[in-house]
């Protein structure tokens, strides 16, 4: 499985009134991390597009066990787990100091033919090859 860490400090402008990180900032925590994900693969969101494929997130579903706070250092992991019909990846963030799990989720993406806007039901070869050279 090819995996990222990603390393944010919780900025003051996602947090509210209690020093907490409003819930909604997580997905983007996920997205930084999918991004890393992606040029990893050597097939990021232009590479996609260039390859004539858009990727949109069609499923998401996040369990928040503890909260993220103001100026913490948080570790966000993306694995790629699924590749070969759709994208999912599962998220993982933790402390960074203490490794304590804060919050999990994961996101699913399809591949979508950008010339005429139809769902494929099985990923591109060309994606199927990129995850293929990183094992």
């Amino acid at each position: 499985m090819i995996s990222v860490d990603t390393i944010i400090d919780v900025p003051f402008h996602d947090v509210d009134l209690m020093g907490v990180s409003w819930h909604g900032h997580y997905i983007k925590y996920f997205e930084i991390a999918r991004c890393e994900l992606l040029d990893a693969l050597d097939y990021n969101y232009m590479q996609m597009q260039d390859s004539g494929y858009a990727w949109p997130v069609i499923d998401l579903r996040v369990r928040y066990a503890k909260p993220a706070r103001f100026q913490q250092k948080i570790c966000v992991s993306a694995t790629l787990v699924e590749w070969e019909h759709r994208l999912k990846i599962n998220y993982v963030i933790r402390d960074l100091d203490s490794g304590e799990r804060l919050t999990k989720a994961y996101t699913v993406q399809v591949a979508v033919d950008i010339r005429n806007g139809e769902m494929l039901y099985a990923s591109p070869q060309l994606l199927i090859d990129k995850v293929e050279a990183q094992s």
